[in-house]
């Protein structure tokens, strides 16, 4: 049996393991087919394809693009995650990353300075110390750590509550590229986009299903499955508009660490029947 984890973190971005350790782990934990995929960032992938080829772990090459889309109806903008795998030609891919992380590094400032002002105390430093020294690295979760860190929340999901989150103190609006040029960069690289974790975007059954239909115009090919521990509602919802829309699947763990005990390395959705897998085009 194929097991693919096909969405997951290193240090690159906002995991805790090295890319290495991370492919020395799913290697561990039976995973046949896996992707590293940080965010805005193909930095981690040679350190992970040495050590799967050490391993004898089938290895794709992956990234997660923070994109918005906007529905056409309400003019509201919302961030949608894009992971592109299979990547051959790097260069359109890359255009879009430098921009990607030129906007990560700015709003990652913007946080810091509001945070400074809020509670008083420097920020940057340990937060980019938090991002291995990377600026364009640096992601809500170091935020929150730092806060962690600081005795002013007492976990990750609090700092998001009192200061991260939409409407918060320290927010900084979002202003990712439009979903259909994310999906274009990765095509245009010769890769496939999958829409990540599409039931985890705050959306109505209307909105989710007007999005499906506008990632499959810009050239989209697949769909993450719902993780293990979503409702079996939210599986059989997902299962007929994958069926309608004629999408390729994809499966994945969305693993950061430890310290997310909801997302096991390895510990993903089986397809339904029917359903194929978009590793059999990688």
């Amino acid at each position: 049996m194929v097991r693919a984890d096909l969405h997951t973190h290193s240090y690159f971005s906002d995991g805790q393991l090295s890319p290495a350790d991370l492919v020395t782990a799913a290697h561990a934990a039976d995973v046949s087919i896996f992707a590293l995929t940080d965010h805005d960032t193909v930095d981690g992938l040679p350190e992970a394809r040495q050590q799967a080829a050490s391993l004898g772990l089938h290895l794709i090459d992956g990234v997660e693009l923070s994109t918005q889309w906007t529905r056409a109806t309400t003019k509201r903008a919302v961030s949608v995650h894009i992971v592109g795998l299979g990547m051959k030609d790097y260069a359109p891919l890359n255009a879009v990353l430098a921009v990607q992380q030129t906007i990560r590094a700015r709003r990652a400032a913007a946080i810091c300075e509001k945070l400074e002002k809020i509670t008083k105390r420097p920020a940057w430093d340990a937060v980019l110390a938090l991002a291995n020294g990377r600026p364009e690295g640096i992601t809500r979760g170091h935020l929150a750590q730092w806060l962690v860190n600081e005795g002013l929340v007492s976990k990750p999901q609090q700092a998001f509550d009192r200061y991260l989150g939409e409407g918060k103190s320290a927010h900084v609006p979002l202003e990712w590229l439009p979903m259909a040029d994310g999906v274009a960069a990765i095509v245009q690289s010769g890769g496939q986009a999958v829409l990540a974790h599409p039931t985890r975007n705050n959306l109505t059954s209307t909105a989710l299903r007007q999005l499906l239909i506008d990632f499959k115009q810009a050239g989209g090919r697949a769909i993450e499955l719902p993780a293990v521990n979503e409702p079996p509602a939210t599986r059989a919802m997902m299962n007929r508009l994958i069926a309608q829309h004629e999408f390729l699947v994809s499966t994945a763990s969305d693993f950061h660490g430890a310290h997310m005990v909801w997302h096991k390395l390895g510990h993903v959705p089986q397809l339904a029947a029917g359903q194929t897998g978009v590793w059999e085009l990688l």
